[in-house]
């Protein structure tokens, strides 16, 4: 993989898995305020953007798998973290939404 396609690949993990992360606190927060449509919305652009982040990781697997070597470089390595901690955090903006749902339900 030439050098240009390698940091667009990583550049795309770095962004897609900041915006999922972002929408999926943005969910947390419309969820808290009681606006589950809105943390619904949210969630659902998080899981958008986290298929988007996972199609420039699939790249650089293929690459892999197809015995092209990629040189590790600490942005690689952040981008990789990057991209974990947003799938990690969309998980649990999830058992928050559905959290606040319950609670909510409870409520009235």
């Amino acid at each position: 993989m030439d050098e240009t396609k390698l940091q667009t690949a990583i550049m795309g993990l770095i962004m897609y898995g900041g915006d999922a992360k972002c929408n999926a606190i943005e969910a947390i927060t419309a969820a808290k305020q009681g606006d589950f449509k809105r943390a619904h919305e949210k969630l659902t652009e998080a899981e958008k953007s986290l298929v988007k982040a996972h199609h420039s990781q699939t790249e650089l697997l293929t690459n892999e798998a197809q015995g092209e070597k990629t040189d590790f470089s600490l942005l690689l390595v952040h981008s990789q973290d990057h991209l974990m901690t947003s799938i990690t955090f969309n998980d649990l903006a999830k058992e928050f939404v559905c959290l606040y749902e319950r609670l909510a339900d409870h409520a009235d």
